[in-house]
C-alpha cells in the first residue's frame, strides 16, 4: 500500500513539474511570437503607404501565427520561419527590420519588388537561414561581410540589383551554398579564388557586371557545378586548365569578355554539357577533336572570335547537336563529310573561308530548319538534300561562288521564311513554285545570272515583305499579280531587261517603302499611280526610257526620302509641290530635258533637301536659296541658270522678278501712301522702344557673341565653333531634319561637339522659335545618361545654334534598315537599348521637378552609340512640361505611326502618349521593322493572336541563346501592354523600367518557342 501511495505522489509530482514547463514553454513561445509580431509591424511601419495597404493583413492585436499575415509563415512551434513576400511592389528599405527578432527564420524572400538603400549589418543575426533574396530590387552598396558568416546558406540570390564593391574573399565561409547569384549588379575587381571554396554549388551566377580579371584556377574545385553563367562581364585571358575538370557542367555561358587563347582538347571531358557559348571573345586556334567527345552537346557557339583551322570530322560524333554557330571566325577548308551525321536544326557557317563544294547530304536527315553559309568560297551547285530539304526555315549561301541552274532546282517550302542567294553564279528561270512557299517574307537573288521573266504565280507568295532581284538577266513586264503581294515594303528590280511600263496595279502596295527599277528598258510615261504609295521613302526610276512629265502626284508622296528620275527623257517643269515634300533628302534629276524654272517651293526653311542634282537639262532662272542647291557641278549643263554660286551668272532684275514692270506702276500709285503710313508706324515704333527699352535689355544680351557652356569648365566662344565648321560648311554636315541641320565641330582643343543649327526663313527669323526654347528648357532640366547632353546655346538676328555632345553611332532607323549593321545589333544590344529608353524617360516622366513628355519618341530620334549598346534621346523641340494646374492642350505633334491614338482626337498631352510611342519603338526593335502591320492586324484580325511570337523577330537575328529569349519575351510583353488603346491601361514608364529589370528572371523562358501574341498580350 505505501509503494502504491508513493507512486501515485511521484506521478503527480511529475505531471506538476510537466505543467509548469508547459506553461513557461508557452509563455516563452508567446513572448517570442509577440516579439516578432512587433518586429514586423514596426518594419511595415516604416514602408510607402502603398505598401502598407499591401500588407493590410499585418494587424495590431493579432498572433502572425494563428491569424493570417500576409507572406509569413511559421513551424509547429508557432515561430516565424518563412517571409516570402515576393513581387507585391513594396517600397521602403531594410533598416527598421530587426533580424535578431528572427532566430528560427529559414526562409526569406523579397524579390522583385522596389526596395532601396543598403543591406544592414544586422543581417548577420540569422543564424539559421538556408536562403535569402533580394533579387530585383535598387538595394545599392558594398555587400556587407557579415552576410559570409551565415553558414547555413544553401541559396544565396542577390542578383539585378545595384550592388557595387567586390565581391569579398569571405565568400569562401558559405560552404553549404548551392545556389549564388550576384549577376546584373555593378560589382568590380577580380572573382576572388576563395570561390573555389563552394564545393556544393550546383549554379554560379556572376554576368552582366563589371567583373574583371581571369577566371581563378580554383573554380576546378566546384566539381558539383551544372549552370555557369560568367557571360558580359571584362574577363579576360585564358581559361584555366583546371576549369575543364568540371566534369558536372550541363550549361557554360561565357559570350561576351575579352577571354583568349586555344579551346583546350581537355574539352573533351565535359561529357555532359549540352549548351555551350563562347562568342564575342577573343578565342584562337583551332576546335580540338576532342569535342566529338561530348555528346550530350545540343547547342555550341563560337561566333566571332579569331578562331581558325578545319572543322574535325570528330563533330559526326556529336549527334544530338542541332545548333552549331561559327560566323565571324577565320576558318577555311572544307566541311567534313560527317557533318551530314548530325540533324541540324541550326547551322551557321558565315564569314569565315571554307571552300570546296557544300556537301550533298548536309540535310539527309530532312530537319535542317536554318543554314547560313554566307561569305565563304563555296564553289559548285547547291546541294540536292539543301533543294529537298521541305523543313527549312532560313536559307543564307549569299556571297559564295555556287554555279547552278535553279529553274528546277527548289521546290516547295511551307516553312521557309527568308532565303538569300545574292552574289554567285546562278543562272536559269525563277520558278513558278516560289508562289506557293507561303510563310515566304524575304526572297533575295540579286547579282547572278538568272534570265526569262518574273512568274506571275509569285503573287501567290503573299507574305513576302521583300523582293530582290536586281543585278540580272530578266526581261518582259513586271506583272500584274505582283499587286497581290499587299504588305510587300521593298521591291528591287534595278539592273535588268525589264521593259513596257510599270503595272497600275502597284498601286495596292500601300506598304512599299522602296521601289528601285534603274537601269531597265521601262518605256512610256511614269504612271502616275506611284503617287498613291503613301509609305514611300525611295524611289529610283533612273537610267530608263520615261517620256513626258513628271506626275505632279508625286507632290502627294509626305514619306519621300530619296527621289531619282535621272539619266531618262523626261520633259516639262518641276511640279511645285515636290519642293513641299517634308522629308526629301536627295533629288536627282539630271540627263533629261526638263524646262522652266526651279519652283520657288524648294526655297522654304522646311526643306529637307541635303542633296540636288538637276544637271544637263534646260532649267533657267534663279536657283532656290536652299544650300542643296549650291553646288555648280549640279546645276552644270542647263539653259540659264543663275545665281550666287561660283561659275553661274548673278541673276538679273527681269529673272529675279519676271512681274517688275506691273510692280514699278504699283509703286508710283501708292508710293506716297505708303511714306505717310510709314512716318505713322515709325513714330508709334519710337515711343514703344522708349517705353520697353528695360525690358528688352535682357534679350539684346543674346545678341552679345558669347556662347553658354554649362558643362564644360572653361567658356568658348560662338565663333569659335562656327569657326570649326567654317560658317556651316557642308562637309561637316552630319544629319538634317525638319526643325535643322547638325554639323560636326571640332574644337583646335580637341573637344567634339554636333551643332544643330535651326532652319531660319530669308529674313534671318527662327522657323521654329518655339522648338529652340522648348529644347533648351527640357535639356536644362534633364540629366541623364540616355539623354543627349546639352552644352549650350547661341541666338541672334540671324541664325540660333544648339551645342551638344558629339555621338559616334547613327540613328535608330537606319540601323535597322541597314543588313550588316542590324546583324550585329544583336539581342542583348537591343535589349538593353529597349531598358536605356524606357530609363531615360521614366527620369522624364517621374524623375523631374515638372513631369516633361517627349511627344515625339521615334526611331529616328533615338541616337546608339557606336557599340550597339546604348540608347540616347534626342530632338526635344517638340518636348512638353506637364502643367498640374492645366489641361496641358497641345497641337498635333510627332511622326504617324508611333504617336497614340488619342493624341489626334483628344488633342492632350500627357505621360501615356510616349507609353504608346515606346511600345511601337520596342516592337520596332525586337521585329527590325514598323510593327505597324502586327498593330492593325491585332485590332482587326483575331487569328493573328495565334501568331507564335519567335514568328515576328527580326529573321536577321537567329541566335537566341539563354537568357536572351525569356529577355525578348518579357520585353514583348511589357510593348503589348504599352499599345493598350486604353490610355489608362497603359503602364508608366516607371513600371515599364522596374519590369525591364525582371528579364533575367522571367518564367516565360520554358514556353519561348511556343509562346504566342495572344499569350504575351494575355499575361
Amino acid at each position: 500500500m505505501f509503494e502504491g501511495e508513493y507512486s501515485t505522489k511521484l506521478l503527480a509530482l511529475w505531471c506538476i513539474i510537466l505543467f509548469i514547463f508547459s506553461c513557461v514553454t508557452s509563455f516563452a513561445s508567446v513572448a517570442a511570437r509577440d516579439s516578432e509580431a512587433k518586429a514586423l509591424l514596426k518594419w511595415r511601419d516604416s514602408l510607402h503607404d502603398e505598401s502598407k495597404g499591401t500588407l493590410s493583413s499585418w494587424k495590431n492585436g493579432t498572433d502572425p501565427c494563428r491569424h493570417f499575415w500576409k507572406g509569413v509563415y511559421c513551424d509547429k512551434s508557432t515561430s516565424v520561419t518563412n517571409i516570402s513576400l515576393s513581387d507585391l511592389g513594396l517600397q521602403g528599405t531594410l533598416s527598421s527590420f530587426n533580424f535578431a527578432a528572427f532566430p528560427n527564420l529559414l526562409y526569406f524572400n523579397i524579390s522583385s519588388n522596389q526596395f532601396h538603400g543598403y543591406i544592414p549589418r544586422e543581417i548577420g543575426k540569422l543564424s539559421s537561414i538556408l536562403t535569402f533574396s533580394l533579387l530585383e530590387n535598387r538595394i545599392e552598396g558594398p555587400i556587407p561581410l557579415e552576410i559570409f558568416n551565415l553558414t547555413t546558406l544553401n541559396s544565396l540570390d542577390l542578383g539585378t540589383c545595384n550592388l557595387t564593391g567586390q565581391i569579398p574573399r569571405e565568400i569562401g565561409n558559405l560552404r553549404n551554398l548551392n545556389f549564388l547569384w550576384l549577376g546584373e549588379n555593378s560589382l568590380s575587381g577580380p572573382i576572388p579564388e576563395e570561390i573555389g571554396m563552394l564545393t556544393n554549388l550546383s549554379i554560379l551566377d556572376l554576368a552582366t557586371t563589371s567583373l574583371s580579371g581571369r577566371i581563378p584556377s580554383s573554380i576546378g574545385n566546384l566539381t558539383m557545378l551544372q549552370n555557369l553563367y560568367l557571360y558580359e562581364t571584362n574577363l579576360w585571358g585564358p581559361i584555366p586548365t583546371e576549369f575543364w575538370k568540371l566534369t558536372s557542367l550541363i550549361e557554360i555561358q561565357l559570350y561576351h569578355n575579352i577571354l583568349s587563347g586555344p579551346i583546350s582538347p581537355s574539352i573533351g571531358n565535359l561529357t555532359n554539357l549540352q549548351e555551350v557559348s563562347f562568342s564575342d571573345n577573343r578565342f584562337s586556334g583551332p576546335i580540338p577533336p576532342s569535342i566529338g567527345n561530348m555528346i550530350s552537346l545540343v547547342e555550341l557557339y563560337v561566333d566571332y572570335n579569331n578562331l581558325s583551322g578545319s572543322i574535325p570530322s570528330t563533330i559526326g560524333n556529336l549527334t544530338k547537336l542541332d545548333t552549331l554557330v561559327l560566323i565571324g571566325n577565320n576558318f577555311s577548308g572544307q566541311l567534313p563529310p560527317e557533318i551530314n551525321n548530325i540533324s541540324w536544326h541550326n547551322l551557321q557557317l558565315g564569314h569565315n573561308h571554307f571552300h570546296d563544294h557544300l556537301p550533298q547530304q548536309i540535310c539527309q536527315s530532312g530537319i535542317l530548319y536554318r543554314f547560313g553559309a554566307e561569305r565563304n568560297q563555296f564553289t559548285g551547285p547547291i546541294p540536292t538534300s539543301l533543294k529537298n530539304c521541305s523543313s527549312l526555315n532560313r536559307l543564307i549561301l549569299y556571297d559564295n561562288q555556287l554555279v547552278d541552274n535553279i529553274t528546277d532546282a527548289f521546290g516547295v517550302y511551307p516553312l521557309l521564311e527568308y532565303i538569300n542567294l545574292s552574289g554567285n553564279q546562278l543562272s536559269g528561270h525563277l520558278s513558278s513554285r516560289w508562289g506557293k512557299c507561303q510563310s515566304l517574307t524575304q526572297l533575295i537573288i540579286h547579282n547572278n545570272k538568272l534570265s526569262s521573266y518574273i512568274p506571275a504565280e509569285l503573287g501567290e507568295a503573299i507574305k513576302l515583305r521583300e523582293l530582290n532581284l536586281a543585278s540580272n538577266h530578266l526581261s518582259g513586264q513586271i506583272p500584274k499579280e505582283l499587286g497581290k503581294l499587299i504588305i510587300l515594303t521593298k521591291l528591287s528590280l534595278s539592273n535588268n531587261k525589264f521593259s513596257g511600263n510599270v503595272p497600275s496595279t502597284i498601286r495596292s502596295l500601300s506598304h512599299l517603302d522602296t521601289l528601285e527599277l534603274a537601269a531597265n528598258n521601262f518605256n512610256g510615261s511614269i504612271t502616275s499611280k506611284l503617287g498613291e504609295l503613301e509609305s514611300l521613302r525611295v524611289l529610283n526610276l533612273s537610267s530608263n526610257k520615261f517620256e513626258e512629265s513628271i506626275p505632279i502626284e508625286f507632290g502627294e508622296l509626305q514619306e519621300l526620302e530619296q527621289l531619282d528620275l535621272s539619266d531618262n527623257l523626261l520633259i516639262g517643269t518641276i511640279p511645285s509641290r515636290i519642293g513641299i515634300l517634308p522629308k526629301l533628302q536627295v533629288l536627282n534629276l539630271s540627263h533629261n530635258n526638263l524646262t522652266g524654272n526651279i519652283p520657288s517651293s524648294f526655297s522654304g526653311s522646311m526643306s529637307a533637301l541635303t542633296n540636288v542634282d538637276i544637271s544637263y537639262n534646260q532649267l533657267e532662272g534663279p536657283i532656290p536659296i536652299n544650300p542643296a542647291f549650291h553646288n555648280f557641278d549640279a546645276l552644270r549643263n542647263n539653259k540659264g541658270l543663275c545665281g550666287n554660286v561660283t561659275s553661274l551668272n548673278f541673276c538679273s532684275n527681269s529673272q529675279t522678278n519676271p512681274h517688275g514692270h506691273k510692280r514699278k506702276k504699283f509703286l508710283i500709285i501708292f508710293l506716297p501712301l505708303a511714306i505717310l503710313l510709314l512716318v505713322f508706324v515709325g513714330g508709334s515704333f519710337i515711343f514703344y522702344r522708349v517705353v520697353t527699352k528695360a525690358k528688352n535689355k535682357d534679350e539684346e544680351a543674346l545678341q552679345e557673341d558669347v556662347y553658354f557652356v554649362w558643362s564644360l569648365e572653361r567658356e568658348i566662344l560662338y565663333k569659335d565653333v562656327i569657326k570649326a565648321i567654317e560658317e556651316f560648311d557642308d562637309k561637316y554636315l552630319i544629319g538634317k531634319g525638319s526643325q535643322g541641320s547638325v554639323y560636326r565641330a571640332e574644337l583646335p582643343t580637341g573637344d567634339i561637339f554636333a551643332v544643330k543649327k535651326l532652319h531660319s526663313m530669308s529674313s534671318g527669323e527662327i522657323s521654329n522659335r518655339k522648338a529652340f526654347t522648348s529644347e533648351i528648357q527640357a535639356l536644362t532640366e534633364i540629366k541623364h545618361r540616355n539623354i543627349v547632353k546639352l552644352y549650350g546655346f547661341f541666338s541672334n538676328s540671324q541664325f540660333s545654334i544648339l551645342l551638344y555632345e558629339f555621338l559616334k553611332g547613327g540613328r535608330l532607323d537606319d540601323i535597322l534598315k541597314n543588313e550588316e549593321q542590324a546583324t550585329e545589333f544583336n539581342w542583348n544590344k537591343r535589349v538593353n537599348v529597349v531598358k536605356g529608353v524606357a530609363n531615360a524617360l521614366s527620369h522624364m516622366h517621374h524623375g523631374c521637378s515638372t513631369p516633361i513628355v517627349h511627344r515625339d519618341i521615334s526611331s529616328k530620334n533615338i541616337i546608339i552609340s557606336s557599340e550597339y549598346e546604348e540608347a540616347h534621346i534626342i530632338d526635344f523641340g517638340t518636348a512638353k512640361f506637364l502643367n498640374p494646374n492645366s489641361n496641358n492642350m497641345t497641337r498635333f505633334v510627332g511622326t504617324f505611326g508611333y504617336a497614340a491614338p488619342e493624341i489626334a482626337l483628344i488633342m492632350k498631352a500627357n505621360e501615356k502618349c510616349d507609353v504608346y510611342s515606346f511600345g511601337v519603338l520596342t516592337l520596332e526593335i525586337i521585329m527590325g521593322e514598323h510593327p505597324i502591320e502586327l498593330i492593325l492586324s491585332l485590332a482587326e484580325d483575331s487569328t493573328t493572336n495565334d501568331l507564335l511570337l519567335k514568328e515576328v523577330l527580326d529573321p536577321r537575328l537567329h541566335t537566341l541563346r539563354k537568357p536572351i529569349p525569356r529577355e525578348v519575351a518579357l520585353v514583348a510583353k511589357i510593348a503589348f501592354s504599352c499599345l493598350n488603346e486604353n490610355p489608362q491601361c497603359r503602364p508608366t514608364m516607371e513600371q515599364v523600367s522596374r519590369e525591364l529589370v525582371k528579364t533575367s528572371k522571367s518564367h516565360l523562358l520554358d514556353q519561348f518557342h511556343t509562346i504566342t501574341i495572344g499569350q504575351l498580350m494575355r499575361d
